[in-house]
This record gives structure tokens, sequence and C-alpha cells, in this order.
């Protein structure tokens, strides 16, 4: 059986009912139920968030929108990537309910628990619907890897500049200030 946006509406009311709270994907119509973020993830997502919002809100590019964002893609998947960007032309306004578009930018952080193979896909799938970008973080290695629609994918290393100029013209994050701090 094949479920919808719809079941998962009405089992995401339901669970709010219960008290529970639960962050659902659709995918292939099987719902997804997803795990928290481990910590480092998290604050690699807050950071990447915190820098581009603060460069694109003043210039009027777009939205960010955060892993609780969710979009239906022109597959019926409802899906929320942990970072997403949408330009001021293609959403001019905000409504309540999931963003029926696909994101321009999308951003994955590997969580602990996650596997690469899946993100890959998940980016790859984006860029197939239309994404522009797709962004695939690991913090395990220190990495970022940049998949554009047609092209290889470029891996990025600490020393690097990450850059999105079709998106972001002169928008710059050296890669090594994504990791948390240490504290002494």
């Amino acid at each position: 059986m094949s479920l919808t946006v719809a079941d998962l509406e009405q089992l995401q009311t339901k669970l709010s009912e219960e008290h529970l709270d639960y962050q659902l994907e659709l995918v292939d119509g099987k719902i997804i139920v997803m795990g928290p973020s481990d910590i480092v993830s998290s604050e690699i997502g807050v950071e990447f968030s915190s820098r581009l919002r603060e460069w694109v809100k003043p210039r009027r590019l777009g939205r960010v929108f955060d892993s609780s964002g969710g979009f239906i893609m022109p597959n019926s998947n409802l899906t929320a990537p942990d970072v997403s960007f949408v330009s001021a032309d293609r959403l001019k306004r905000s409504k309540r309910g999931f963003g029926e578009l696909v994101p321009d930018l999308i951003v994955e952080i590997k969580s602990q628990s996650d596997r690469i193979k899946p993100l890959r896909e998940k980016i790859e799938s984006f860029l197939q619907m239309g994404a522009k970008v797709g962004i695939l973080i690991d913090p395990d290695k220190q990495t970022v890897t940049i998949y554009r629609p047609n092209g290889d994918p470029a891996v990025l290393n600490n020393g690097d500049l990450l850059t999105v100029p079709e998106l972001f013209p002169g928008w710059e994050v050296p890669v090594s200030e994504l990791w948390p701090v240490e504290f002494e």
C-alpha cells in the first residue's frame, strides 16, 4: 500500500494529540521516522544556516529553511533537508503548510548513525528534480562535497573555501569554520 502526504499529515496529527513528536518523511509511499541528529551534526547545521541566512536576508535573495521545513517533491515524496534555500523569485511569500517546490539548494549533514550512500542518493534525487546545488557535509571526514546537476562532485577540505556562486555570488565560508569549536 502506497501512502500519501495526507496519510502522513493524519499520522502526525494523531501523534501530536498523544504528545509524541517525530520528524517524518514520505519516501516512495513509505513513512520514514527520522531520528534526532547527534549534537555535532546539529551544531554544524546551525552554523551553516546562520552564515547562509546572514548573507541571504539583507540581500533579499530568498528563504533559508532548517531541518523541519518539509517539501513536497514532484515525485510526491515529502522530505526535509537539513538546510535548504529557495530563491525569492520562486517563493515570494511563505505560506502555512509544506513547500510544494524543489529547493534551489539542499544541504545534508551526516549524523553519527547515517550512511553516506543514502544521503548522496537523496541529494542526487533533489538535483534530478531541479535543485541547482546539493551539499553533503561529513563531520567524520571533515569534508564538504558539492553536487551540481551536470558535473562531478567537488570535495572540499579544511583550508578550502565553500562558495556557491550560482546562488550566492560573493558568499564564502572557510570549511574549517563549519566544525564545532573546542573550548579549553
